[in-house]
């Protein structure tokens, strides 16, 4: 195959790092101890890394290392040691999500090449236009993308394109995610994802995977991501063993070296033991994409009868020894894993060790590893290290990331609103500030000469929305004109990107979905000339308290998008479900053609105006746009925000229990 792209392939451990060598791997993405997300995964220590460098490159193979998580502000000094370290290994580039580590890799340790991490949500070709102007080598697309989108971008991106072509999908966009976070503090951000997308919800009394989609297998479609100029062809798996990646890198090297064995690298996909396999938007499989069963391995069969001592299992698969089943009940619970020792044919079943675990008559069994190939379990470590950073030069990096100034203006109160019927509702004269969150329906209804408008337009701030599909850039571009045209000069960028719509002379504020979760990001923004933002939502007052920017926006009260996806989800309650214990109720909605999960219950620390107010902080957001519409429900809010009280029933979300 001409001009064929490079094959990258994961590695979450040593065993998966040599299967990648042998697979045929272009390139290999690994993660380190700290800032990755795969947080789970056993990874690799920095004493590591020289011995992994020097056995790549015997086979012309290029590391990249992982740096894709958002990152506390507390957690700056570490990172930038993490970074001084890179950038004298020299690994062949970094990939990273936060705006804060690009900001610090691109200034103060300037060796270091760039990916853009798909957690960045680049999915369009103003994204990759943007990124190359900053100095990013390479962008990881979103995996949401049609395959016309797809070509679109990469003709229109100066710099290189990698796209996801196999392996687990996420059902929200990749870095807007929040439901992990919100349920239980472990957010999808930092590394550590608890997959709320692979567990069943209460649909109208049934129990049912509303989210849980099949994995993404995209090998027929190589050689035309090979003919539209993609430069990385990329496999998800990092938390997947060896003779996965073996398996599966082997199966894409084949295809890109000869397309005519697509059949013969089927045959090799067809044992990867992951999940059912979509297309998803690159083939158009977009109905069938959400599976009824979570689990990953080939499904066997089931247990017959369980003996003291050993299992008779029904199985549509020979069963050798060292096989690796995973066993789950039929009544749930966590899954069983067994290695098979001793087996033995009875008829029309098979009989093998139990190893006294706790497995039940009916529990189905799935194959996950056959084991019949063996990598090497260690990399060497190097005693000799590069000397750490300097702290005066640590110190003088932290020093730069400070504001230039951080005056405070008093106090500014700013709300934002989902549709139109607000502003009937809305007194300009009781806020700084109105962020309207429109629909693209909406906004072409929208009139901005209306003299409600005309009266207040210093305080109408426009907002863009996190996705913007490419076909939709013009009609966003023109809006922006429009508003302008009408003396409107403030607009939300949902993306950095957004910034190339909006003329010279305006107004720019980022939203929550921007990440300033540190001094360096919040930095950055200041640089870009964005006067302000919108801490994230699934923030903590740990996080908050310790940032020196602190003239950044706190949401004080909103209803957090846990999901935020392209994928539709069938409801038999089209309004709502619940958890899979009933006690947490969910809704959903659709806008934009885009499907959003919101808790019944918003969040609100309006009782903790006053503490922090004494913590510096100034500029506060009241969210209403998944809210009722009520008049009473505006003024109790300005009400309890300026008495500093709480409002019930609402929850905390992380800022009183921390982001782990």
């Amino acid at each position: 195959m001409n001009n064929s792209p490079e094959l990258l392939l994961p590695a979450g451990n040593p065993e998966a790092f040599f299967a990648t060598l042998q697979a045929g791997a272009g390139a290999v993405y690994l993660g380190l101890e700290q800032f990755n997300a795969r947080g789970r995964a056993t990874n690799f220590n920095s004493r590591q890394l020289p011995a992994i460098l020097r056995e790549a490159r015997k086979k012309n193979v290029k590391v990249y290392i992982t740096l894709n998580t958002v990152v506390k502000n507390t957690e700056m000094g570490k990172l930038i040691d993490v970074l001084a370290f890179l950038n004298e290994s020299q690994p062949d580039a970094v990939i990273v999500q936060d705006w804060g580590v690009f900001y610090l890799a691109r200034t103060f340790f300037p060796r270091l090449v760039i990916h853009a991490s798909t957690q960045m949500g680049i999915h369009n070709s103003q994204g990759t236009q943007y990124l190359t102007g900053l100095g990013f080598a390479r962008t990881v697309l979103a995996r949401e993308l049609t395959l016309k989108e797809l070509e679109t971008v990469v003709k229109n991106s100066p710099s290189e394109t990698e796209v996801f072509v196999h392996g687990a999908l996420c059902y929200s966009f990749s870095g807007m995610c929040l439901f992990s976070s919100y349920t239980g503090g472990r957010g999808a951000n930092r590394g550590i994802c608890s997959q709320s997308c692979r567990r069943t919800y209460d649909d109208a009394g049934k129990h049912k995977f509303l989210f849980n989609l099949k994995d993404n297998q995209l090998l027929d479609l190589i050689p035309q991501l090979a003919a539209m100029g993609v430069a990385s062809l990329k496999v998800e798996g990092r938390m997947k063993p060896a003779e996965y990646v073996f398996r599966v890198g082997s199966a894409y090297r084949m295809v890109l070296n000869d397309s005519r064995r697509m059949d013969e690298a089927k045959q090799l996909l067809a044992l990867d033991f992951g999940r059912q396999k979509t297309r998803w938007f690159a083939g158009g499989d977009v109905k069938e994409a959400v599976s009824d069963d979570s689990s990953t391995g080939i499904l066997m069969g089931k247990v017959e009868r369980v003996d003291k001592d050993s299992l008779l299992i029904s199985s549509s698969l020979p069963i050798e020894n060292r096989y690796r089943l995973r066993l789950m009940n039929a009544g749930g619970g966590e899954p069983v894993h067994l290695v098979v020792k001793k087996v033995s044919k009875e008829g029309a079943f098979y009989r093998v060790n139990r190893d006294n675990l706790p497995v039940s008559a009916g529990s189905r069994i799935y194959l996950t590893k056959l084991q019949d190939i063996r990598f090497p379990t260690r990399i060497e470590e190097t005693q000799q290290l590069p000397a750490p950073l300097n702290n005066k030069l640590k110190k003088e990096i932290l020093q730069k990331i400070q504001p230039v100034k951080n005056e405070q203006a008093g106090e500014k109160l700013y709300f934002r609103i989902g549709s139109a019927e607000w502003l009937k509702l809305i007194s300009f004269a009781e806020l700084d500030g109105l962020f309207l969150s429109f629909s693209k329906q909406s906004w072409m209804r929208f009139n901005p000469a209306e003299p409600l408008i005309q009266q207040n337009r210093d305080k109408v701030i426009v907002e863009l929305p996190r996705f913007i599909a490419e076909k939709s850039l013009g009609f966003y571009t023109e809006l922006v004109e429009k508003m302008v045209q009408h003396g409107i000069r403030s607009f939300v960028v949902s993306h950095l990107s957004q910034k190339l719509m909006i003329p010279a002379g305006c107004h720019i504020f980022a939203s929550e979905n921007v990440y300033v979760f540190n001094d360096a990001a919040a930095r950055f923004l200041e640089i870009e000339g964005v006067e302000n933002f919108v801490y994230p939502f699934e923030s903590d007052f740990e996080t908050l308290d310790s940032m020196s920017h602190k003239n950044g926006i706190v949401p004080v009260f909103f209803y957090p998008e846990l999901f935020f996806s392209r994928m539709p989800v069938q409801l038999e309650n089209e309004e709502s479900f619940a958890g899979d214990d009933t006690k947490s109720r969910y809704r959903r909605f659709r806008k934009n053609g885009l499907t959003v999960v919101v808790p019944d219950k918003a969040v609100s620390i309006l009782q903790h105006k006053n503490r922090l107010s004494a913590k510096g902080f100034s500029s506060f957001l009241i969210d209403v746009t998944w809210d009722t519409l009520s008049k009473n429900r505006l003024k109790t809010l300005k009400t309890r925000f300026l008495k500093s009280e709480q409002l019930q029933p609402t929850t905390s979300f992380n800022f009183t229990k921390g982001l782990v």
